[in-house]
């Protein structure tokens, strides 16, 4: 029978689900192998072609491990809470569970017939109250944990207390927020509960802050950055602004230094841990103290240095009244550059600073400010704006006056939200002041802001008793001595990352197990986790602002009013990983045994989109975990693979244009708009084939082409190409469910892995699927005769057999070891062409070569395998056949029979022979005498392993 895929493939789907064939155990004594994709949002639209190619590489790893004697775990779940969903709800009032659940069902049929080999039996969904009790018990422990500098990891709140109530505030060293009390013992034990839990606040890993967010309106709810482009929310297109809201965040800043020392453990992509390396963002500099100058009408010189940094540059102190502004900078040997400082239009100092005469202005300036999120603010360094507060500081070593002014290429989360400006050492600062005519002053010998030299490697100071001749190292060391002196400064590390933000202003995600009672936070019970969602009436903010769940009747904590923002969307996708070890647990989120037997991830793929976010994320929870003893990995996943993306192939139709410029229902065929005025319009890909309309299927597609003329090139319509993203406003998105209709899963998988290497984007194009259906085919008949009969022999295979069969099981490892999928599909071809032209059915061969494929096709050769007689059962568990390099050892060589300097064909002939005996065996055959015709050769020339050449 020629080959049925259809029939195949339903087949073996339906057995591995009916008998769990890729079930993982819990315990085996084989070594374990964790495979993991990053889980889909299940989208209304479903899976294009596009998005399996990274599952589809993970499964043929997956599989491939299985074959080499590994337990392996292979799940796969649904991060199922987010913005879509609760969109659709707004419009149609249907609940997001619905909607979740019947896009997951169209996920899993399409997953499903593609035939992945995922463990069904952990699948997760993040949306569902059994994942996210987790996700909130997770929070909890953070709540109560602060960060332990000294001890470098995260530890329990409890320690703290202890530590407070025995000796007070001495000799805490904690990640913290800055403006934290110093006290004694008997100073902590006399404040109230009220104080000492809002002063605990300010050291929990999670905490409730006032935060500069994108927030909007029109979607009710503040946005990630990447969730913002040009200003618009990237969902519906909706204005966006910069405003301070009370959000919840988390202290990711206090892993900074493990999350990048991290890096380099881990087999990531270079490029991807570089993204990291910058968004953490180490810095070593200085942190300076500017004294705010309290009397405009004063001059600096009438006050004395010391008077200015007096009780009110002493670190570490709190306090209610601000006198300074606080920067940091990695070039403190700059500091008698300073012309002006430079602080966020959202510092908190803004409204304090700015005078009567320039409040105007600086209103104006922060409402412009508000229209742009940070990625614009940060990408623009073109634009030069700013306005000036009206007020000054001093620079603490000299008592200089210098202006502030407020610009929006500062960032209030970056930092301290200020910056001290070196006009002569900075090319943004020195725009700025040319723009606003403000001095610039020269500190080095050398420095020249149009040749931008470096000052780091040369010159000497100048303009300063104690500066004057040292380098840049000398300089530095002896600026921040002077500053440490008098209290206006000190080294300081810096990272360029924020504290998460965690929490949205959405119906459709995690509810936070948080209750507030005397405007302080606390902790739900444990025992009546998962906090569920309430139901509301509609999905939007109330009246009043607050967030949906402000709308439930009756959801109210005994003894306070609950959260009611829920938390983002990188909430349940910061650990799920470890929930698929043990799915089912309804104790804890996964078992000491499951995690001390599965650890982490062996191989981690997905898109290179998440390196700052879920990948940033997650290693920050493992950490914490990690702190708290419930995991044994310091790093989630071992190794990690982007895979690229695959990109449409969008086709053209050009519609006539009439004298009047309007559009016909008229169009020309490619090859000839250059004789027409023509508009291009891009047509769906589905009724194109090798750049050829279907016609009929033209008129059918939409009803304004139901009267479509043509003007053809050779009896057909050529439409244009181009390759772009795939996406239904360009009609190029390519249905993978067409695809394995027409041709199978098998020829799908393998052609997705033969467009090119996997980390690599390319464009679609279904003209070339048909060559390596074509394949499958030519593989299927080798197992039967011309009857299409199943037809092997149990013959001793031959040399050149054994030859082509461990050359592809060497191949085959070694490109799937190395991720190069592509070239595998390319040696396929290229032996089971030789397998054909030396008709080889053995068993033997073939068997081997079913287990080889079976990775890539698994449907077909499921199919084979039971047909060679195999135990019934799936082969995935078969052993992967052993390479054996003997057989690729060349013992006989073709060589090219010349007669008289022109080859007349070739002859194998044993590599082990003396040349008079290469003499013997060419004259002796029968093919080389007939080519000399009686005649006797004058001269035999044998050049041992390369050529015969006969002289007559």
């Amino acid at each position: 029978m020629d080959y049925q895929f259809k029939d195949i493939e339903q087949k073996w789907q339906q057995f591995w689900a009916d008998n769990g064939t890729f079930k993982a155990e819990d315990k085996s004594a084989k070594p374990k192998y964790y495979v993991l994709d990053m889980f889909p949002y299940p989208s209304g639209a479903g899976l294009h072609v596009g998005h399996p190619l990274g599952y589809i590489a993970s499964d043929i790893f997956a599989r491939y491990k299985r074959l080499k004697g590994f337990n392996v775990l292979h799940p796969m779940g649904y991060d199922s809470f987010g913005l879509p969903a609760e969109q659709y709800a707004i419009q149609t009032g249907q609940h997001p569970a619905i909607t979740t659940a019947d896009n997951i069902a169209t996920y899993r049929r399409q997953l499903d017939q593609i035939g992945f080999s995922f463990d069904w039996s952990r699948e997760v969904r993040t949306s569902s109250p059994d994942y996210y009790k987790w996700t909130q018990w997770i929070f909890m422990q953070l709540f109560n944990s602060w960060y332990n500098k000294d001890a470098d990891k995260a530890e329990s709140i409890a320690k703290l207390v202890d530590h407070f109530e025995q000796n007070g505030s001495a000799g805490i060293n904690a990640a913290s927020d800055e403006e934290i009390l110093s006290f004694t013992a008997d100073e902590w034990k006399a404040l109230n509960n009220r104080e000492q839990q809002s002063e605990l606040l300010k050291y929990r890993l999670t905490y409730l802050r006032e935060s500069t967010v994108n927030w909007c309106p029109a979607l009710g709810t503040v946005l990630a950055n990447d969730e913002v482009k040009d200003g618009f929310s990237e969902r519906g297109g909706y204005p966006v602004e910069q405003k301070k809201m009370m959000q919840w965040s988390m202290r990711i800043t206090a892993y900074a230094e493990r999350l990048l020392q991290g890096l380099d453990t881990i087999d990531w992509p270079e490029p991807l841990k570089e993204m990291q390396r910058n968004w953490i963002g180490k810095s070593t500099g200085a942190s300076v103290r500017f004294p705010i100058e309290t009397s405009p009408k004063s001059s600096p010189k009438e006050r004395t240095l010391e008077k200015n940094v007096e009780n009110s540059l002493s670190f570490g102190e709190g306090r209610g009244e601000a006198t300074y502004i606080e920067v940091f900078t990695t070039r403190v040997d700059t500091i008698f550059g300073v012309t002006l400082l430079v602080i966020a239009p959202e510092h908190e100092l803004v409204p304090a600073l700015t005078t009567s005469a320039q409040k105007a202005d600086i209103d104006a300036y922060i409402t412009q400010t508000k229209k742009k999120s940070e990625l614009d603010r940060m990408a623009d360094a073109k634009t030069v704006s700013g306005a000036f507060t009206g007020s000054y500081v001093l620079n603490p070593l000299n008592g200089e006056k210098i202006q502030v002014w407020i610009a929006d290429y500062v960032l209030a989360g970056y930092g301290t939200g200020a910056v001290m400006a070196v006009p002569s050492g900075d090319q943004r600062d020195y725009l700025f002041a040319k723009h606003f005519n403000l001095p610039i002053i020269s500190i080095l010998d050398t420095q020249n802001i149009e040749t931008e030299a470096d000052p780091t490697k040369e010159g000497k100071y100048i303009n300063s008793d104690f500066m004057n001749g040292l380098d840049y190292k000398e300089g530095t060391a002896a600026v921040i001595a002077k500053l440490e002196a008098i209290g206006a400064g000190k080294a300081k590390v810096n990272f360029r990352m924020r504290d998460a933000i965690f929490g949205r202003q959405r119906y459709w995600g995690e509810p936070v197990p948080v209750y507030f009672k005397d405007g302080l936070p606390h902790l739900i019970e444990e025992e009546h986790l998962p906090l569920l969602l309430p139901e509301v009436d509609k999905y939007l903010p109330t009246e009043s602002g607050e967030p949906p769940l402000g709308r439930a009747e009756g959801w109210k904590h005994p003894e306070g009013d609950y959260e009611l923002s829920t938390m983002p969307g990188w909430a349940g996708s910061s650990w799920y990983w470890y929930r698929y070890m043990d799915a089912q647990n309804d104790k804890e989120f996964a078992s000491k045994e499951a995690i001390a037997y599965w650890k982490d991830v062996d191989l981690y793929i997905g898109g290179s989109e998440h390196a700052t976010g879920h990948l940033l994320y997650s290693r920050f929870w493992n950490k914490f975990l990690k702190d708290l003893d419930l995991v044994v990995e310091e790093e989630p996943f071992k190794k990690l693979i982007n895979q690229g993306m695959i990109q449409g192939r969008s086709n053209f139709v050009y519609r006539l244009i009439d004298e009047e410029g309007r559009g016909t229902n008229t169009f020309v065929s490619h090859g000839l708009i250059k004789e027409y005025k023509t508009s291009p319009l891009h047509v769906d890909v589905n009724i194109v084939e090798n750049e050829v309309l279907n016609l009929s299927k033209f008129k059918e597609w939409r009803p304004e082409f139901a009267d479509s003329e043509f003007i053809l090139e050779n009896g057909k319509y050529i439409c244009g190409v181009e390759v772009e993203k795939m996406s239904k406003s360009k009609f190029n998105v390519v249905n993978p469910d067409d695809i394995i209709t027409r041709y199978g899963a098998d020829t799908l998988r393998m052609y997705e892995m033969f467009l090119g290497p996997l980390e690599q984007s390319k464009p679609w194009n279904t003209n070339g699927i048909e060559g390596v259906f074509k394949f499958l085919r030519k593989f299927w008949r080798l197992f039967h005769n011309d009857a299409w009969e199943f037809s092997v022999s149990g013959a001793q295979p031959s040399k050149a057999e054994l030859k082509s069969l461990h050359k592809i099981i060497r191949k085959v490892e070694e490109d799937i070891e190395r991720f190069s999928f592509n070239t595998s599909v390319s040696s396929f071809m290229i032996a089971v062409n030789e397998l054909t032209d030396l008709k080889s059915n053995n068993r033997a061969i073939l068997q081997d070569m079913v287990i080889i494929l079976s990775s890539y096709a698994p449907h077909i050769c499921e199919e084979l395998w039971t047909l060679l007689g195999n135990p019934a059962g799936s082969l995935s568990y078969a052993p992967f056949p052993k390479f054996n390099s003997a057989y690729l050892i060349e013992d006989e060589f073709a060589y090219p029979i010349s007669i008289n300097g022109k080859t007349k064909m070739n002859l194998s002939i044993s590599l082990s022979l003396e040349l008079k005996d290469i003499e013997a065996a060419v004259l002796a055959n029968a093919d080389v005498q007939r080519y000399l015709d009686g005649k006797t050769p004058k001269k035999v020339i044998v050049v041992k392993g390369r050529i015969v050449n006969m002289v007559v």
